[in-house]
């Protein structure tokens, strides 16, 4: 065990192998057994041997001598340079073997990833394709007094069991939402109040010009209106399942949108160009396009919800845009193909969506719900990260203002004001009914529609937001559904539940004043 010879030797009687009595004793009480053979080994079966008393041990020839001893560290240095190159050796294979494991995990994430690229496309294709095959004949014949002749809006639903696949928002269009956040926002830092943006003064004296009944007698009611503001056009869906593309200078309709089969819930304009979309309570969105003769034609027909669909809004890439259902669900579309990207439902609560609208910067979407609730999402993940309470009965309507710092929400209970820096709730009006409410392009004026409708200027989050004008519901029925301020707040349109829009300006405002009787019949 030591390597000398033993001073006090004892044999195994199991392996008659020799050992140091201290050594060996002290290895059968640690471990129990032979160091040797590993056998099990007892003090008793060890046994002492007698030898002569040796007074000098013997030393080995060859460390006799100097020659001797230098020959036994250069046998000793040649053998550790051995066992160092055979690690050198080891340390390079082992280097070899871990380039190698390295290169083939990246290779094997290139191809994973390079075969999830194709699996989306291929999900994408399919969608479009299961988009645009056609009706089975009989369910054609079945909603053909619906659409007019056009595909109808049951065409494309699918069975309970059956989803239609959402590739989902891709990393290319999250970097592209999010440079235009970046864009969007650093332009604000330095945006302006506009010079010809309308007065105090002059909102004050804001007086009806002009009344145009643009919608059916048998379905009175003005549901929702857009602005065109870089050409002063003006689109209304009405409970009469149409909706009217209206040139406000002139007085003159420009198209009716017909294809619904139900009151078209929302109505919203695609940016400047000729893109317009509709919501309906028929459970589809439709995207209609200028056909170059003023006459617009329906592009897509989106049926991927299964309830009333109440609002649509679009994102300020005018790429995207959102609609938002009474299934509980909002989804997210491509506008060019008119593919739905991601449909969402709140998993920790059901609640039926009424209300949707972009946060200026386009990163946040906020909601609002029959349930009283506005929730607030982000776009990139699709996660609920805020939530508003304090309503009473539907939220009707939703408007972020263009600071991006507050957002207003209509409900029967009146006007609620939030300060999204802070997420709570800093002012709050009483209008009975609350149906609209829209803050102006710079932010400088919001409008609400009730019974009446009222027109504040808007302040910081201290100071008093003061009233300008009450402007009465001249439609007789005691409720105005929508209010919209016109380019630079030169005007306010108001829709009601007559069939009529009614324009609110100076008096005497030549632009502002279209002649009544200019108006197309319903």
């Amino acid at each position: 065990v030591s390597g000398e010879v033993p001073e006090v030797p004892v044999v195994s009687t199991k392996s008659g192998l020799l050992f140091e009595r201290r050594l060996i004793e002290t290895h059968i009480s640690d471990y129990g057994k032979c160091p040797v053979t590993g056998e099990p080994l007892t003090i008793d079966d060890i046994v002492p041997i007698k030898t002569g008393k040796v007074v000098l041990k013997p030393k080995l020839l060859h460390t006799a001598s100097i020659p001797g001893l230098l020959g036994t560290f250069q046998n000793e240095w040649d053998g550790l340079m051995l066992s160092n190159f055979a690690l050198e050796q080891q340390l390079h294979t082992a280097r070899q073997e871990l380039s190698h494991a390295l290169y083939q995990h990246d290779s094997a994430c290139r191809v994973i990833a390079r075969l999830k690229k194709e699996r989306d496309e291929a999900r994408q294709l399919l969608a479009e394709v299961e988009r645009h095959i056609p009706a089975a004949p009989e369910a054609v014949t079945a909603n053909a007094p619906l659409s007019n002749g056009k595909r109808a809006a049951g065409d494309e639903e699918m069975g309970p069991d059956a989803k239609k696949l959402c590739p989902g928002i891709s990393a290319d269009i999250i970097t592209e939402l999010t440079d235009c956040n970046a864009a969007l926002s650093q332009k604000r830092k330095k945006r302006q109040i506009p010079e010809t943006l309308a007065s105090v003064d002059a909102l004050g004296r804001f007086t009806q010009l002009s009344s145009h009944p643009l919608h059916k007698t048998n379905k009175p009611g003005i549901c929702s209106m857009d602005i065109l503001h870089s050409k002063d056009v003006i689109a209304t869906g009405g409970f009469d399942a149409t909706a009217v593309i209206f040139d406000r200078p002139s007085g003159q309709i420009l198209s009716t949108l017909t294809g619904h089969s139900k009151k078209v819930t929302s109505v919203k304009f695609v940016g400047d160009s000729d893109l317009v979309l509709t919501a309906s309570a028929d459970k589809t969105v439709r995207v209609w396009r200028d056909s170059g003769d003023g006459q617009y034609a329906c592009g897509h027909t989106l049926n991927d919800h299964s309830e009333e669909v109440r609002a649509v809004t679009v994102h300020a890439t005018n790429k995207y845009f959102v609609s938002a259902s009474l299934d509980s669900t909002w989804c997210f579309y491509d506008l060019s193909s008119g593919l739905c990207l991601a449909k969402v439902a709140d998993d920790s609560e059901k609640v039926d969506y009424t209300a949707a609208a972009f946060h200026p910067d386009g990163l946040i979407l906020g909601t609002g719900t029959s349930q009283s609730v506005v929730k607030i999402w982000d776009v990139k993940s699709q996660a609920n990260v805020a939530r508003f309470d304090g309503h009473t009965g539907e939220v009707t309507s939703i408007s972020f203002s263009e600071n991006g710092y507050f957002l207003a929400t209509a409900a029967e209970d009146g006007v609620k004001l939030w300060d999204l820096r802070k997420l709570r709730n800093f002012r709050s009006f009483s209008s009975a009914d609350a149906n609209s409410v829209e803050f102006d392009p710079s932010g400088s004026y919001l409008g609400i529609a009730a019974s009446d409708i009222r027109l504040y200027q808007t302040a910081s989050v201290k100071a008093e937001w003061n009233l300008i004008k009450t402007l009465p519901d001249l439609s007789g029925t005691g409720k105005a559904t929508c209010v919209k301020f016109g380019p630079d707040a030169q005007y306010v349109a108001v829709g009601s539940m007559d069939r009529n829009l009614r324009i609110f300006g100076l008096p005497g405002d030549e632009k502002a004043n279209a002649d009544d009787d200019s108006a197309q019949d319903s």
